[in-house]
């Protein structure tokens, strides 16, 4: 028998459009599978929506801040409601790109070397820079999709690349430039589900290549079978440094000097037909709609371990009496 999920999209940042996407791809996909589907337009009241919803599980479909980085995961947790993918604190360390590097480095995980600057101090990152070199990677701290990412040649583009990603959050990554290959890892429950390497005609793997075409992918990467294994060992490795669960995608770049290193955990990639993930699991023989299914058998909540307490109960409002003033 189905179950009644509600698909959580929209949301309230710049990729709402993706996450619609998503959302409608996951309301098919789910109602093709015969659960009973609800469709959740993440925004303000979207508590009141959830409660009104009865729902048995919420599958998120929402993508970047305020929907991936653990506060609708929080939201979800209070009105004891499963939901798919990571939990809080989880979604909280990879949505923010300088803490997961972070963990990623007390966990001896390569990654490229970076600073974060906050908009208040854009104009003062040349002088930050110190000795990163050009060319490098400025991108948004805390974001998805490549939004406002790009590749600074010279010194006097960085103060204004690094303004422009500060307009998505209000702080900016900067990272040492890695010439390589794009490797994304595809992980379902706690293990690897496959790889995909993507080559675009421009540097970096920005939103025009993501959403507007152009990029070629390879299922499996053109690299030798054993650097791939050793490829999805460091991709699993990061996503349990950040202790995710159900399901996420690893960006790596694979440099042309046989190092590689990580550059972020998805925890809610894009998830269409034609999306990364969805690639890498029609590569490992699950279609789409099964895909989805199994994610969604994964959905939980986070173990923490609270004593049971009494219900609140409002106290009574009572009138008292006024007082004469003398």
């Amino acid at each position: 028998m189905g179950k009644r999920v509600g698909v959580l999209m929209g949301g309230w940042g710049e990729e709402r459009e993706i996450s619609l996407k998503s959302g409608e791809a996951v309301v098919a996909a789910l109602e093709s599978r015969g659960h009973h589907v609800t469709r959740i337009f993440a925004g303000p009241g979207l508590d009141r929506a959830l409660r009104a919803a009865e729902l048995d599980v919420a599958f998120i479909a929402l993508h970047g801040r305020m929907g991936e980085d653990g506060r609708v995961q929080g939201l979800l947790e209070l009105l004891e409601l499963p939901y798919t993918g990571s939990g809080v604190l989880a979604s909280a360390l990879a949505m923010n790109k300088p803490f997961a590097k972070k963990l990623f480095r007390l966990h001896n995980l390569p990654t490229p070397q970076g600073y974060r600057v906050g908009r208040d101090d854009a104009s003062r990152a040349p002088e930050l820079h110190g000795d990163l070199g050009f060319p490098c990677v400025v991108k948004p701290a805390c974001g998805g999709s490549s939004v406002g990412l790009g590749v600074v040649r010279e010194p006097q583009e960085l103060a204004q690349a690094v303004a422009q990603a500060c307009r998505f959050g209000g702080e900016a990554l900067v990272e040492r430039f890695v010439s390589g290959r794009e490797v994304t890892v595809g992980i379902l429950g706690d293990a690897v589900l496959g790889s995909c390497e993507v080559a675009t005609p421009r540097e970096g793997f920005d939103f025009e290549a993501k959403y507007k075409g152009g990029a070629r992918y390879f299922l499996p990467p053109r690299l030798s079978p054993t650097r791939v294994a050793n490829v999805e060992a460091l991709a699993l490795a990061a996503y349990r440094a950040l202790s995710c669960r159900g399901y996420a995608r690893v960006d790596l770049l694979c440099s042309d000097t046989d190092n590689d290193v990580v550059l972020e955990v998805n925890t809610l990639p894009g998830f269409t037909p034609t999306s990364l993930l969805s690639k890498i699991a029609g590569h490992a023989g699950l279609d789409f709609p099964e895909l989805v299914e199994r994610i969604l058998a994964l959905a939980t909540r986070d173990e923490a371990g609270i004593l049971d307490a009494p219900e609140v109960t409002p106290a009574p409002v009572v009138d008292e009496p006024r007082r004469a003033v003398s």
